[in-house]
């Protein structure tokens, strides 16, 4: 009962960021847990913590601007602009 306490605070906790923090709590949480059972110590779980934290923020980020595309043009410059409606 305790765990699903801590679970749901942690949980609640995160309601107020941003998709870039969410993204990056969430990732750092999983790389810890993956990082943690591959390794079986806890400097693994830290590296993958690391990892999987970093990781999590560039999706989040990437996640959080769903009004943006990205595309090339002739020269193959990559340029940023609002995405088409449909």
């Amino acid at each position: 009962m305790k765990k699903l306490f801590i679970l749901a605070a942690a949980l609640m906790s995160l309601s107020a960021c941003s998709t870039t923090e969410k993204g990056a709590a969430i990732g750092a949480g999983a790389g810890a847990i993956v990082g943690g059972v591959a390794t079986n110590s806890v400097a693994g779980a830290a590296v993958g913590a690391a990892v999987g934290g970093v990781a999590g923020a560039v999706i989040g980020r990437v996640a959080g601007e769903p009004n943006e595309c990205y595309y090339r043009d002739r020269r193959g410059e990559l340029y940023r602009a609002a995405c088409p409606k449909g």
